[in-house]
C-alpha cells in the first residue's frame, strides 16, 4: 500500500497537483528566457544545475550569496490583483546586496508559499522574476512553489529567493579599501522600492484610510500604482561603473534606511557626511511624512528617500562613475564625502546634514 495519499484526497485537504503541474508548464516559458549558457537542463528537476567550469577564468573566484524577500509589499500586489512585477522587488532585494562587494550575479533560485495554487497567478509572479533575472544579468536556475491551506489565505502568497554571484578575491570591494577623501555616491531609487511598507500602509492606508484606487495628484497616478512600482536593479549598471572607474565600495540601501546601511561599509576610524540638500526625494517619500506627520527621523530609519544604491569612490573618478551609470539608465549625484572620524562620530560614522530642498 503506498503511503502517497491518493490526489483526490490530498485535493481535499486542499492541495491540488494539477494545479501545480499547470503552474509550471505555464511559467516553463519564462524561466527559459532568463537562462546562461553555464546552465544545464531545464525545470522540473529536483536541483538546478550550472556549468561551474565557467570559473576557470578566474585567479581566485570568491562565491557570494544572498537571501531575502520582499516583506508586506505582496499585501498590495495581492489587494490589486496585479503579479507580474513583484518579481522585481525581490530579485532587487537579491542581486543587489551581492554587487555591493562587485560579484556578479550569476544564478538564482525562488521560493512562492500561497494557500492556493492558482497557475495563472504562479505564472505571472514567476514571469517578473525572469524578466528581472533578464535586467540583471543572472539565470533562473529554479525554484518551489508550496501550496499550504489553512496556514495562508486561498488568495494569499509570500515570495524569496536566494542567489549567488562571483567575484574576483582581488577585486572584492569593501570597508578595507575607503579611504578619507571619498565621494558618498547616491544612485536615485524608482521610489520606495521593497521597505517600509508596514510603515506606509499603517501611515496612508489604515490611519488615513486611503484606497489603492486613489488617485492623488504630486504622485501623477494612484496610490496603488506607486505602491507597486518595482525595485530599481542596479546590479549591471554597477558593475559596469566598477569597470569604468576605480570604486572602494557601494551599500544596497534597504531596510534601516541610509545611514544605517552605508554605515555596514565604513571602517571604524572613519566617517561620512552627505548633504540631504543634494537631492529631493520623489513626492511618495513626502506624502507619509505629511499625511502620518512622521518625523524625519523615523523616516530615515526606515525608507530609502530616493537613494537606493551609494558607492564611495575617489573624487577622480566621479566623472568616469557617473557616466557609466547614466549610460545605463541610472542618475546619480554627489551627496557627502568620507573624512577620519573623531572620537565622538565612531558611536554614528555616518552623518546626515541639511534639509531637502521643498521639506
Amino acid at each position: 500500500m503506498s503511503d502517497r495519499p491518493d490526489q483526490s484526497a490530498y485535493a481535499q485537504a486542499g492541495v491540488s497537483i494539477e494545479a501545480g503541474d499547470k503552474a509550471v508548464e505555464l511559467m516553463k516559458g519564462w524561466v527559459e528566457k532568463a537562462r546562461r549558457p553555464e546552465v544545464i537542463g531545464g525545470i522540473g528537476g529536483f536541483a538546478g544545475l550550472f556549468d561551474a567550469s565557467a570559473l576557470k577564468g578566474y585567479d581566485r573566484p570568491l562565491l557570494a550569496t544572498s537571501a531575502d524577500g520582499v516583506g508586506t509589499k505582496v499585501a498590495i500586489a495581492q489587494a490589486l490583483d496585479k503579479h507580474d512585477t513583484i518579481g522585481f522587488d525581490l530579485v532587487g532585494m537579491l542581486v543587489d546586496d551581492l554587487v555591493v562587494c562587485g560579484a556578479e550575479p550569476l544564478f538564482l533560485t525562488d521560493y512562492i508559499a500561497t494557500g492556493r495554487v492558482v497557475p495563472e497567478r504562479i505564472a505571472a509572479i514567476v514571469k517578473g522574476i525572469a524578466e528581472a533575472c533578464v535586467e540583471a544579468g543572472c539565470a533562473l536556475l529554479g525554484g518551489e512553489t508550496a501550496e499550504h491551506p489553512g496556514l495562508l489565505d486561498p488568495d494569499e502568497y509570500d515570495v524569496a529567493g536566494a542567489t549567488t554571484g562571483v567575484v574576483e578575491a582581488d577585486a572584492l570591494l569593501g570597508p578595507g579599501r575607503v579611504r578619507p577623501g571619498d565621494v558618498v555616491l547616491a544612485m536615485e531609487a524608482s521610489g520606495l522600492h521593497s521597505n517600509g511598507y508596514s510603515l506606509v500602509r499603517h501611515v496612508l492606508l489604515a490611519s488615513a484610510g486611503w484606497g489603492l484606487d486613489r488617485h492623488v495628484d504630486e504622485l501623477g497616478r494612484t496610490l496603488g500604482e506607486e505602491l507597486l512600482e518595482p525595485t530599481r536593479i542596479y546590479a549591471k549598471a554597477c558593475l559596469a561603473m566598477a569597470r569604468a572607474a576605480e570604486v572602494h565600495a557601494m551599500s544596497h540601501i534597504t531596510g534601516g534606511g541610509l545611514a544605517a546601511n552605508l554605515e555596514r561599509v565604513m571602517p571604524v576610524e572613519l566617517t561620512a557626511t552627505l548633504d540631504r540638500a543634494t537631492w529631493t526625494p520623489t513626492p511618495v517619500f513626502d506624502l507619509v511624512r505629511r499625511v502620518g506627520d512622521v518625523p524625519q527621523p523615523d523616516l530615515e530609519q526606515t525608507l530609502n528617500l530616493g537613494v537606493g544604491m551609494v558607492a564611495l569612490l575617489p573624487a577622480d573618478a566621479v566623472d568616469a562613475a557617473v557616466a557609466a551609470l547614466t549610460a545605463a539608465g541610472v542618475r546619480s549625484w554627489a551627496a557627502g564625502e568620507v573624512a577620519v572620524a573623531t572620537e565622538a562620530e565612531r558611536a554614528g560614522r555616518v552623518l546626515l546634514t541639511g534639509q531637502h530642498p521643498g521639506w
